[in-house]
């Protein structure tokens, strides 16, 4: 992952701070939404035995998706934060 560099002529650190924070906040509220929303077997069983195997399998994979995505972001305001 390619990192900003702080300068006189780019954003402000505090600028990307805040919006790098708020992204992850965002990030955060979706992860614990989706979590929420998990697969629920009643509404898969008509699939055949496996189908909740496989539910749950992909709504652990989104979430790991949204995860890692928010640890970039904490990443990249852990970085513009040292610049300070």
């Amino acid at each position: 992952m390619i990192l900003p560099t702080i300068h006189m002529n780019g954003t402000a650190a505090c600028d990307l701070i805040e919006d790098l924070t708020r992204a992850s906040a965002s990030l955060y509220q979706a992860i614990l939404d989706v979590q929420r929303a998990g697969p629920n077997g009643r509404d898969y069983y008509p699939q055949g035995p496996d189908a909740i195997s496989r539910a749950i399998a992909d709504h652990v994979w989104r979430l790991k998706r949204l995860t890692d995505v928010r640890q970039e972001l904490e990443d990249i305001i852990e970085h513009v934060a040292k610049s300070l």
